[in-house]
């Protein structure tokens, strides 16, 4: 069993300092049985990070979108996984008003960390929850997934406004917030790529190598899962150098990017 001791000597061996801000996604199932199950992995990064913010993805693009327009931050159920679920409903946590990409943020400075996510117009622009991961120098744990689940690397498209990675056709969306006051979102413009035959987030594995290259990915283990410890500056910048060189969309298909255009 995976236990409170144990997570928090996994944080400190990765790197993580305790005034981090921490992304966190996670499939539970890959580590094992861990003390107090999610909650338990929550209370331990919690105390973890006692000067920092630990951030859980608590999205909700599968299930508000155009056909349902509609987010309530008290009871719309995240569509990501068991760690989400959890952390979306927990007291102790701030859920952002982010429409399709909220987060729940536990921490001192918590609500002012996710104030004005309801003025996002699209999945991560700049000054959101996700994209002020860059800024803040944090840090994106991958438990038991690929870059394939790393929701940052959507922020780094907007951020270097990578062409074709929105759709130009919006619309409003219905924010119910936790007073029960309704607010209309901006034109929204969810992810969208026309070149690509699904969503690029499948893609990101292709940045693999070009991360390990430039240092911006390290690797431990968390009971059974393979973890990637991120630093989202290095993220950015990494990908900000490859596209400067590309001479093709690196996130489209299944392929490495060329070594040539990270290694001199």
């Amino acid at each position: 069993m995976v236990t409170k001791k144990d997570i928090m000597q996994f944080l400190s061996d990765s790197g993580v300092k305790r005034d981090d801000k921490v992304t966190v996604h996670a499939s539970l199932r890959s580590v094992g049985e861990i003390e107090n199950g999610a909650d338990g992995l929550i209370d331990a990064m919690c105390q973890y990070l006692e000067n920092g913010l630990l951030i859980i993805p608590t999205h909700t693009w599968d299930n508000v979108n155009r056909e349902n327009p509609f987010y309530d931050v008290r009871t719309t159920v995240p569509c990501i996984g068991a760690l989400a679920r959890v952390a979306s409903l927990r007291p102790d946590g701030v859920r952002s008003l982010h429409p399709t990409h909220s987060v729940t943020v536990f921490g001192n400075g918590a609500e002012e960390f996710v104030k004005g996510e309801e003025l996002c117009g699209s999945p991560a622009p700049v000054g959101s929850c996700l994209s002020r991961l860059y800024e803040e120098n944090g840090k994106v744990l991958l438990i038991g997934v690929g870059h394939e689940r790393n929701t940052y690397l959507h922020a780094v498209d907007e951020r270097l406004e990578i062409p074709d990675r929105l759709n130009p056709d919006g619309f409003i969306i219905t924010i119910r917030d936790y007073n029960g006051r309704e607010i209309k979102s901006p034109l929204f413009h969810t992810h969208f790529t026309k070149a690509s035959d699904t969503c690029v987030s499948e893609y990101y594995p292709n940045y693999k190598e070009a991360f390990e290259y430039a240092g911006a990915v390290c690797y431990s283990k968390l009971g059974n899962a393979l973890v990637y410890c991120c630093d989202a500056r290095k993220m950015t910048d990494t990908v900000k150098k490859l596209w400067e060189r590309a001479d093709h969309d690196l996130c489209i298909g299944n392929a490495p990017v060329p070594k040539c255009y990270y290694t001199d």
